[in-house]
């Protein structure tokens, strides 16, 4: 049984300012996707205005939506999180008269995203070589594990997966422990946008060329782009980085240290930087010592420096030395937890957290941040529940009457 949350800590959150992105208000998208990865790219571009309409199976719909517990209102918050401003339509893409509907709706869009391998694209009939030939003007956009092409363009891939692939979780962690993936599904997330940023580009290359693209992310490729400062390092260098902690940056002095109570992160990231830090805690002359005159210097003697430091960071509380690291203007910040994150005063004050009306109750919203034009809202409509839109996009995009309506639910396609 789905486990309804009662008392949700967003009840603090704003309602939702309804003043949202515009710049692709001209687009149409079709999303096929699911899980994350996809409908994160999606849900990018409709914040900036796109028109997305999410075919779903009958039934289950998006993976994704069975991901919990916990559940709200019968639906998985990873579900919520990434699927606002969109409009559900459940398709059976099996049956020749969902395929007839699907390209119904292609013959109006310009893009179409899916996450499926190209042996599967091929047997739906929603490959590029067949729907571009059909729809010129098409940006046909595949996001899938290891691409459309190549030796591992077969498998199957989850962000665990791409994650390990990458190299990433060999260095995230501490050496005594076992590798760990980013707590966050992080090739999901930058694959997505990497499929929202592609997308963006070949829509504005078709402005000129009247021309659609074939678009191929792979997640492994995204998330390996990811590590590329520590890649090119290795490859420049032969110097093979372990896990430790997050203490071996390239930076002297860019880690966590302990205060009196909770913990702080720190950034010493130039020289000026440093002789400002030593300032700040009333040690001027460690600031100007040649001994420590240069990043190259000072990583040379990091563990007599972090335990200099480390000695003076713990005889005050950790927002008495944000005070005094920010008066200084030093780079550090505390380890929030996420309920620490969910009661950020700047967010809520902002609207990046907010709270929003769906057909079953309030939502939480973690918004896009990006201001255009002194706006940041983004929301237009909540992530819909499955098949919500179905009559209206049948009825009004696609001008279907009644009785055509009354055909594909008797024929199971819709």
């Amino acid at each position: 049984m789905q486990k309804e949350v009662l008392e949700p800590p967003f009840a603090e959150l704003p309602m939702v300012d309804k003043e949202g992105h515009d710049l692709l208000g001209g687009m149409c998208v079709v999303d096929l996707s699911t899980s994350v990865a996809g409908p994160y790219a999606t849900q990018l571009l409709a914040d900036f205005g796109a028109t997305v309409i999410k075919v779903e199976k009958s039934g289950a719909g998006d993976d994704a939506r069975q991901w919990g517990p916990p559940f709200l209102h019968g639906e998985s918050p990873w579900f919520l999180s990434v699927n606002r401003n969109k409009h559900s339509v459940m398709l059976d893409l099996t049956r020749p008269e969902g395929l007839a509907v699907l390209e119904k709706l292609l013959a109006k869009a310009d893009v179409l995203v899916l996450n499926m391998t190209e042996p599967v694209q091929k047997k739906l009939g929603i490959d590029y070589a067949r729907l571009g030939a059909k729809f010129p003007r098409l940006i046909h956009a595949s996001l899938t594990g290891f691409g459309l092409r190549g030796a591992r363009s077969h498998l199957p891939c989850y962000d665990l997966i791409a994650e390990g692939y990458s190299g990433v979780m060999d260095l995230t962690g501490e050496a005594q422990n076992d590798p760990q993936k980013v707590g966050t599904p992080a090739a999901d997330l930058l694959a997505g946008q990497d499929v929202a940023m592609a997308v963006m580009a070949a829509y504005a290359a078709r402005q000129n060329t009247g021309q659609g693209a074939q678009i191929d992310v792979s997640m492994q490729a995204s998330m390996t782009r990811f590590m590329a400062p520590r890649l090119v390092s290795y490859l420049s260098s032969d110097e093979l980085p372990r896990r430790s902690g997050g203490k071996d940056s390239v930076i002297a002095i860019y880690q966590v240290f302990d205060t009196a109570d909770r913990q702080i992160s720190l950034g010493l990231g130039n020289d000026a930087i440093w002789r400002r830090f030593w300032s700040a805690v009333g040690q001027p002359e460690i600031g100007e010592n040649p001994r420590y005159k240069s990043n190259a210097d000072r990583r040379l003697h990091r563990e007599e420096i972090v335990a200099k430091i480390a000695e003076i960071l713990i005889t005050r509380t950790r927002d008495e030395w944000l005070d005094i690291l920010g008066e200084h203007r030093i780079p550090a910040g505390p380890i929030n937890g996420l309920d620490d994150v969910a009661r950020d005063e700047e967010l809520l004050q902002q609207r990046f957290l907010y709270q929003a009306q769906a057909a079953n109750g309030p939502v939480p919203q973690v918004g896009l941040g990006i201001a255009i034009n002194g706006k940041t809202a983004v929301h237009r409509k909540a992530p819909p529940v499955l098949g919500e839109d179905t009559e209206a996009i049948l009825s009004g995009m696609l001008a279907l009457t009644s009785a055509d309506i009354k055909r594909l639910r008797e024929a199971g396609a819709v």
